[in-house]
């Protein structure tokens, strides 16, 4: 897909770049400084999708997409510093034709683009779609690699789990640079009245999942109906009935086996209390994978079930006190 970046600011249209060339499909066919420069080198070589900014001299990128879409029209994705604070240029643009708006990405202390990276891909590879430019996944899948993915912290528990859970989230700290996704063997009646207590115990955001939408930095979420929460390959989070004949609802081993398949990165994966097997099987995958793997000890579970049958298969590399599996943690997300 050709791709056009409009931006007065070097800083951001270098951040912009740097996302888009992890991306073999997409090219950057021009890059223009202001939305006049945009108009005249859209006639000239019009791409599949623009990415316009906002706001800068000359002509602001509400005009641009005004010029554009009548004098050659093509997809234009708005992409400004804050979508919020520019809510009424947003949607003037968005009535001349522009198709959707994201904040735009940060360059990392490192030069690389740290913040709002994967958004921009997930927004553009729907665009695509959109446009009829791909109609698989692939594009999303190669546009998540391991540098613009965030860790990702996966825990499953059961029996005796809620104070496990509330000694790990306690001792996370307030600027954790991963995601949190939690499978415990609850009622969904009960799920949001435990997300509550839970970030009483933390400085994390803590609530219950949501379908479709995405895992992310510095949140927590927590399975809360009665059917398997699991990752798509969009990287979004749905409910499953099946497997219908698993006795453990919502099942470890279904989430933990989900984000096997498709996290485009890794991170550490949990065993923790609880009675049964879920979760030992899904712990070996990931183990198999390249995740970090952890199970609660003997010691300090309440009932050593499940992490009895992750240590049996060799699925854990590290067996803790439910003291020292945060630290552990900590290490292996930073």
């Amino acid at each position: 897909m050709k791709i056009a970046i409009v931006n007065d600011r070097l800083i951001a249209a270098e951040a912009l770049r740097r996302v888009l060339v992890t991306v073999p499909e997409y090219e950057i066919v021009w890059i223009a400084g202001d939305g006049a420069e945009a108009v005249e080198k859209c006639a000239r070589n019009t791409p599949d999708l623009i990415l316009m900014d906002l706001i800068m001299p000359v002509m602001d990128g509400v005009e641009a997409t005004r010029l554009i879409m009548k004098q050659s029209p093509c997809a234009i994705l708005l992409v400004t510093s804050s979508v919020t604070g520019n809510s009424g240029r947003v949607f003037e643009a968005m009535g001349y034709g522009a198709l959707d708006a994201i904040n735009t990405p940060i360059l990392g202390s490192m030069g690389n683009s740290q913040s709002g990276g994967l958004e921009l891909l997930k927004t553009i590879s729907k665009v695509a779609r959109l446009i009829g430019k791909t109609n698989s996944t692939s594009i999303l899948r190669s546009a998540t690699p391991k540098s613009l993915t965030p860790p990702l912290l996966a825990i499953g528990s059961s029996t005796g789990g809620p104070q496990a859970l509330a000694t790990l989230l306690s001792a996370l700290p307030a600027n954790l640079s991963a995601a949190v996704a939690i499978v415990q063997h609850v009622d969904a009646e009960f799920a949001p009245g435990l997300a509550e207590w839970l970030s009483q115990k933390t400085n994390l955001s803590v609530s219950v999942a949501v379908p479709d939408r995405p895992l992310e930095v510095g949140k927590v979420v927590i399975a809360a109906t009665n059917d398997h929460l699991v990752l798509q390959s969009n990287l979004t989070l749905k409910y499953t009935k099946e497997p219908l004949d698993y006795p453990y609802r919502p099942s470890v081993d279904s989430f933990f086996e989900s984000i096997a398949q498709y996290w485009p990165g890794q991170g550490v994966a949990v065993l923790l209390t609880g009675m049964g097997k879920d979760g030992a099987k899904g712990l070996k995958v990931l183990r198999s994978a390249g995740w970090h793997t952890i199970a609660q000890d003997r010691a300090s579970s309440v009932v050593y079930g499940m992490p009895k049958a992750a240590a049996e298969l060799n699925a854990a590399m590290q067996i803790l006190s439910i003291e020292a599996i945060a630290p552990a943690c900590i290490k292996y997300l930073v």
